[in-house]
């Protein structure tokens, strides 16, 4: 299956200037994430025209999804066994699959304890968000897509055990496609990320699944079980025994005489 028919339209947007635009922020933002998690298997679900595991250094590292991939699956039934990856990348993943829910909780199962995951999405509440509105009924993409806000997501994410690590939103340029646009309003990018961090067109989730342990509570019954099994038979007073001998009724008859 090719990228065009994977995601129609994907291969000919990402070669736009607001591709580019796009596509450029998000591997720096996730080269900085990947670089520094470790492990042993990683893997990419879908985008495969990019190599967001570039950075990582894992000795185990593929794309897995539709399109020119080392693995054809479908994202909502993973082929790999309850916890064995150690990363898994989403790019732009939810926000265009049927059953975004079905594809985070496989997620979750193939995940090892402690893994990581992460998500790069287009932000719903941005200006990207109303160039969405604006164009929905086009079809063209990536604006036919269902958006899911920050907010939402790391509700879902929260909801399957995931700890929330690392959050970035970037690309506050207005979703125009001429490189003149992009350049003269790349000022946008620098106030942006200070005055409206969360009003990106774009932003990058970093989560990990945390599995809490299990401690087991003995009964009280029992507890006092065992101690009344280990006290000695003799009557407790509360501290050392009086193991001193006694003396006789004639001993004692024989002093008073």
């Amino acid at each position: 299956m090719s990228p065009s028919e994977s995601f129609p339209g994907l291969h000919a947007w990402l070669d736009t200037p607001l591709g580019r635009y796009v596509m450029a922020w998000e591997e720096s933002c996730v080269d900085a994430l990947v670089a520094d998690i470790f492990g042993y298997n990683a893997v990419q679900l879908g985008l495969p025209e990019a190599d967001f595991l570039r950075a990582n250094r894992m000795p185990l590292r593929f794309r897995a999804g539709a399109g020119e991939v080392q693995l054809e699956t479908d994202l909502e039934a993973l082929p790999f066994a309850a916890n064995s990856l150690d990363l898994v990348v989403l790019p732009h993943v939810l926000e265009f699959a049927g059953h975004p829910h079905q594809v985070l909780r496989e997620v979750e199962r193939v995940l090892v304890a402690d893994g990581h995951v992460i998500i790069a999405g287009f932000n719903p509440l941005s200006l990207f968000g109303l160039r969405r509105t604006l164009a929905r009924e086009c079809g063209a993409y990536p604006w036919h897509g269902q958006y899911l806000s920050p907010g939402r997501l790391k509700d879902w994410l929260a909801l399957l055990s995931f700890e929330i690590g690392t959050q970035r939103s970037g690309c506050f340029v207005p979703a125009m496609e001429q490189q003149k646009w992009i350049d003269r309003l790349g000022l946008l990018d620098r106030a942006g990320s200070r005055w409206w961090p969360i009003g990106g067109g774009v932003y990058v989730i970093h989560a990990i699944k945390r599995v809490h342990g299990m401690r087991l509570i003995m009964p009280r019954w029992d507890r006092k079980a065992r101690a009344r099994a280990l006290a000695p038979i003799i009557q407790r007073t509360g501290g050392i025994p009086d193991t001193s001998p006694r003396k006789t009724t004639d001993e004692n008859d024989f002093g008073r005489d």
